[in-house]
């Protein structure tokens, strides 16, 4: 199974895939089996169909960080002859370098979706010389000698302008969302149930780690005085300690409820159906697949005004854009109208519904690729 414990872009490439499957296209996935400090449990070195995608798992004997997959290499190099086009997601990991290695070397067109990654402020955040220096010695080739490079939001493409490259034409086609399903409660864990069943809630759910701004929307919660503020995701850094110290700093831990694991399933569908809110606090977010899944479910949004999405959260009218100094206030003012709630969580459903659903997006990518290989026939 997809390893969705690394979030948003797991759950993006693997529907975009499932929905080129179903507009005709035979779609082959490469990935190393790694899934944390283990490995999935998944045959090696053949096609696993998955909602009828082919994918492919490697091994990845040492340099796991980056993930090295030497065997990798050979299947690429063995199929790449039958493939129109590569697509390629991320960067600074091995993968995706050779990729790109061996689409150059055999004369084929490849794509590259850098999620989120190319932007200055997470750069000099963490790892920065090493950053720096991948991206002089290999990215920056590799995107001149992409075809197309792929950004899921306006905010995504400006980012871009701070780095002096050689781009080739940028796609902008946002990530879709699939349609809320229903559950039973007999199905939902304790835990979840104990929240739900609880004093009304604002949710942040998302990966727990600082680019998510957790630590400012833990600061604002003393605006928002009668709603409990529901934390829910992985922590794969370490971070909630932090978090937890910040709730008690700022005089909030009894109303700040903390739930650090991989929510997905009948679970995710309970707290985001039954939240009042979502809020998404980013310091840096190319897009926030969060924000389309409340809203299609008719939850209306807060995000701040470094989200990538936000710009769909203005045109359906689903929820506000805030600046962060006025974080608590924004959510508090909006908590206190029902009414105003209600119409953004339909208008915002509305127009998702109608627009990004994800087959509605492999559309936009189909024509994407079709234009990629047309321009160099």
């Amino acid at each position: 199974m997809p390893a969705t414990r690394y979030g948003g872009p797991i759950y993006s490439i693997h529907n975009l895939c499932a929905n080129l499957v179903k507009l005709g296209h035979e779609v082959h996935v490469f990935t190393t089996n790694i899934d944390g400090k283990t490995d999935s449990q998944v045959p090696l070195g053949k096609p696993v169909e998955i909602d009828d995608v082919k994918i492919w798992y490697f091994q990845s004997p040492i340099l796991r960080k980056i993930y090295y997959s030497p065997s990798m290499m050979n299947e690429l190099r063995h199929q790449v002859d039958s493939f129109d086009i590569l697509h390629t997601h991320s960067i600074y990991l091995w993968p995706t370098w050779a990729a790109a290695r061996v689409a150059k070397r055999r004369h084929k067109n490849f794509m590259l979706s850098p999620r989120g990654m190319l932007v200055t402020d997470l750069i000099h955040r963490k790892s920065r010389w090493i950053k720096t220096a991948w991206l002089n010695m290999i990215e920056k080739r590799n995107i001149a000698a992409a075809a197309g490079l792929h950004v899921t939001s306006s905010e995504e493409a400006s980012a871009l302008e701070d780095f002096s490259y050689r781009f080739p034409v940028i796609y902008k086609i946002p990530n879709g969302v699939n349609k809320p399903e229903s559950y039973f409660r007999d199905e939902v864990s304790k835990d979840v149930l104990d929240i739900v069943d609880g004093d009304p809630y604002v949710l942040s759910f998302g990966r727990i780690n600082w680019e998510k701004g957790l630590d400012r929307l833990i600061r604002s919660w003393s605006n928002v005085p009668e709603y409990r503020l529901v934390i829910a995701g992985n922590d794969e850094e370490g971070y909630l300690p932090k978090l937890v110290n910040e709730a008690y700093l700022s005089g909030v831990y009894k109303r700040v409820h903390f739930l650090p694991r991989s929510i997905s399933g009948v679970d995710k569908e309970a707290l985001m159906q039954t939240a009042n809110l979502l809020v998404l606090s980013s310091y840096s977010e190319n897009f926030g697949n969060v924000v389309l899944e409340s809203m299609i479910r008719g939850v209306p949004v807060v995000v701040t005004e470094e989200v990538g999405a936000k710009e769909i959260v203005l045109k359906a009218g689903g929820g506000i854009v805030v600046h962060s100094g006025h974080l608590g206030e924004s959510i508090n003012d909006l908590l206190l109208s029902s009414e105003r709630r209600v119409a953004m969580g339909k208008h915002g459903k509305n127009w998702v519904t109608q627009n990004l659903t994800w087959d509605k997006v492999a559309v936009q990518m189909e024509q994407c690729y079709r234009d990629i290989l047309d321009n160099t026939e």
